[in-house]
């Protein structure tokens, strides 16, 4: 890992780019709550553009499910949901593993917590379910303590965010995701890019790199897997739109 300031990625980049883009922090602002988040009404265009200038070789990998994703206006794209474990084609049917019983006690377990704690708020996915304290971060140790109590809990996985802690069935993360998507169309024969902002993104950095590809950190400096940095969203959605110019 790095752990020094990272240059901005250089426009050239994208030429040639297998895209792969965080949502939450990267696409949009990380909102209040999980249901609040703003979709502007020129992210998705400018995706489609960009996606074709790219021969089709753009997919977003999030730790929200599919199914979310979808509501949020993105049904045309290649999406990778739960951290890796959920994929879906645009239009097509979502591939994923059932919902584990496990998810439903986890999730009980959340909501118990969450009673009696104003601020605290559970988030239930596709097959996963988070926990998060954004609005009370006094009670970070406490939920960690929770969550952990579960994770390993018939095959269920802790997953770490911005101040969230989710559990999820075990063997994917967004580095996976990346993986898979590299060994078919469309996203085979490019160079992968993957930009995002959170922890749950250097496994996607990580393989990017492995695969000779790069990562871009979006926010504050860290250590990381990335090559480049991009400080804000606002940058990312610069840096996207300059790709379009450039690659027109």
């Amino acid at each position: 890992m790095l752990d020094h300031p990272l240059p901005p990625p250089p426009p050239a980049l994208l030429t040639g780019a297998a895209l792969f883009l965080d949502f939450d922090g990267t696409l949009t602002p990380i909102s209040a709550t999980p249901d609040g988040v703003i979709v502007d009404d020129g992210l998705v265009p400018l995706l489609l553009t960009l996606r074709e200038r790219l021969d089709g070789r753009l997919a977003i990998v999030s730790g929200r499910s599919v199914e979310t994703l979808r509501a949020l206006g993105f049904g045309d794209f290649l999406l990778a949901g739960t951290h890796g474990l959920e994929f879906a084609r645009p239009g097509g049917a979502v591939e994923a593993p059932p919902r584990p019983a496990a998810i439903d006690d986890v999730e009980a377990a959340f909501h118990a917590f969450a009673a009696d704690k104003p601020g605290v708020l559970v988030e239930r996915k596709s097959i996963s379910v988070g926990l998060h304290y954004r609005g009370a971060p006094v009670w970070q140790d406490a939920a960690h303590a929770l969550a952990r109590q579960w994770a390993n809990h018939d095959g269920l996985a802790l997953q770490q965010g911005k101040m969230l802690y989710e559990l999820r069935p075990d063997g994917a993360d967004k580095g996976s995701a990346v993986h898979a998507l590299m060994a078919q169309g469309p996203m085979a024969g490019g160079v992968p890019v993957f930009i995002g902002d959170d922890v749950t993104d250097e496994e996607g950095f990580a393989a990017a790199a492995d695969l000779g590809g790069a990562g871009i950190l979006v926010g504050p400096k860290r250590a990381t897997y990335a090559a480049y940095s991009l400080e804000q969203v606002a940058a990312v959605r610069h840096y996207l739109a300059e790709g379009v110019s450039r690659l027109g």
